[in-house]
């Protein structure tokens, strides 16, 4: 009997309110000055969710490859569901302190003014610190409510060395330092290419290592993984730069054209826009050969995931 195709659309929409309800509960709703507004504003209500579904999608693949028991697998789900907020409260802050006029100066964000038009500058300086704080802090659970299961210390550990590996120098705030110093400069091929996979590629490429971390796998698997993480981080900053010359704000959700008014070197104005658009499809088909590769059987999310960020028009 032939299976039913993959639904994006229902799986996508079945983790994202999990995703949803664990960012309402563990956002606070009070904090001192008002700060829990501009927070709140910051992550809730907006935004492709995209590194939460790709934790989900590598926790979802290995989760098949060994048998867990039933109390091995709760807390395994509850460590990934975990993982997939404090990646996007990590997202979240990066993207308040890059729309700032210290570094972007940007006023429109997922539809509506970034936080810093919204809420003042120190506000957002103070939202962002905190939602970083935050996201270590999810993944840091105490163990002390019954209700829930008891993360493993050694996974706590991994999944925030992940995190901050991946948000760090030696990743997204390393990228962004390049990608300041770069403007108005003419980068070769590969320099562009280190700078992109450190500043986007590296959050999205954890979010996939630590939707692994949060199950059982094979070596194999698991350097398949790393392949297809690393495709994926650096397509959809391809994509990001080909949206940048083809939508329009309203589309988009944020100011289009902005990297060109900026003077900051992009694949497209390094590469022009059909090569640039054959380059995502190329990091699209690494990344199927990847998951080929893995030897594993529950990649249908991660699939259509690298579908959707290669096809997306937003």
């Amino acid at each position: 009997m032939t299976a039913p195709p993959f639904d994006l659309t229902l799986w996508t929409a079945s983790h994202l309110k999990r995703v949803e309800r664990a960012l309402e509960r563990w956002i606070p709703l009070t904090a001192p000055a008002g700060l829990a507004a501009s927070m709140r504003y910051a992550v809730l209500d907006g935004g492709k969710r995209l590194r939460p579904l790709l934790v989900m999608g590598a926790r979802e693949a290995v989760m098949g490859s060994q048998a867990e028991s039933p109390t091995e697998q709760a807390m395994r789900d509850d460590a990934a569901l975990r993982a997939a907020c404090a990646v996007e409260l990590i997202h979240a802050y990066s993207l308040v302190h890059d729309d700032m006029p210290c570094m972007d100066n940007d006023v429109l964000r997922r539809g509506k003014p970034t936080v810093h038009v919204q809420f003042g500058e120190a506000q957002a300086l103070l939202a962002g610190d905190t939602l970083q704080a935050l996201a270590f802090e999810i993944l840091t659970p105490l163990n002390q409510d019954p209700a829930e299961p008891a993360m493993a210390p050694a996974l706590q550990a991994r999944l925030c060395q992940l995190l901050a590996r991946a948000s760090g120098h030696a990743g997204m705030a390393g990228g962004q330092a390049i990608d300041l110093a770069s403007v108005g400069l003419s980068l070769t091929e590969d320099q562009l290419r280190h700078m992109h996979r450190l500043k986007t590629g590296a959050l999205l490429h954890g979010s996939v290592m630590m939707g692994s971390a949060c199950g059982p796998a094979t070596a194999t698997a698991q350097a398949a993984l790393e392949r297809y993480g690393e495709a994926i981080g650096l397509a959809f900053q391809v994509v990001d730069d080909v949206l940048d010359v083809t939508a329009d704000s309203a589309t988009l959700g944020k100011t289009a054209g902005k990297d060109a008014a900026h003077e900051k070197p992009t694949y497209v104005s390094l590469m022009g826009l059909e090569r640039s658009q054959q380059y995502a499809r190329d990091l699209l088909a690494q990344a199927l050969a990847a998951l080929d590769d893995s030897r594993l059987t529950h990649t249908h999310a991660l699939r259509a995931l690298a579908h959707m960020v290669v096809d997306r028009s937003h």
